[in-house]
């Protein structure tokens, strides 16, 4: 079983305005094995193509600037990629992992946009609000705030794919056996 802690940046505006659509930007992903064991990473930006330019806010969040989207591939090619990484081609089993629903939700309007197939994305866990309930906490918090709690020093640049990845795969280990991940 491989457990791939992922997260997602998208292309996003001030104030979310209802007549834009976001589309993902960026990928990055950690394999952690059923002992606990990062077995690789993936990290990859993507071009986005409803509205290919970045806004200013967009930039400013994530660090991700205009060149880095405008050399990288559309979603059907980053996502075959993957897909082929999370060893879906290759019949492995895994679980998806990330840090709330934002995620999931991207991974299945991406897939509606550009026509592919969206059954993939199951199964997946919402580790924030598992954390929740196992802390007791009455709201969910910031994945960067949960890092630091769990005695982490955040590693990296909040609000960029891989670095929130790597960051949650440290908590994810830490409870590896307190998760529900099916």
């Amino acid at each position: 079983m491989n457990y791939i802690i992922y997260d997602l940046e998208a292309t996003c505006w001030p104030h979310r305005p209802e007549d834009r659509r976001q589309e993902t930007i960026e990928i990055g992903a950690v394999r952690v094995n059923r002992y606990g064991e990062a077995t690789g990473t993936f990290s990859r930006f993507v071009r986005p193509v409803v509205h290919p330019m970045l806004s200013p806010f967009c930039k400013e969040l994530t660090s991700i600037d205009q060149p880095q989207v405008n050399r990288a591939e559309e979603f059907p090619e980053v996502i075959e990629d993957f897909q082929d990484w999370i060893g879906l081609f290759d019949g492995e089993d895994y679980v998806l992992c990330s840090w709330g629903g934002f995620d999931k939700k991207m991974f299945i309007r991406d897939c509606q946009l550009h026509d592919l197939e969206d059954d993939w994305v199951d199964p997946h866990v919402n580790l924030k609000q598992q954390y929740r309930r196992l802390k007791n906490l009455r709201k969910p918090q910031g994945l960067h705030k949960t890092v630091e709690r769990e005695g982490f020093e955040f590693e990296g640049i909040h609000h960029r794919a891989i670095s929130d990845a790597v960051n949650l795969a440290k908590v994810f280990v830490k409870y590896m056996e307190e998760w529900t991940l099916v």
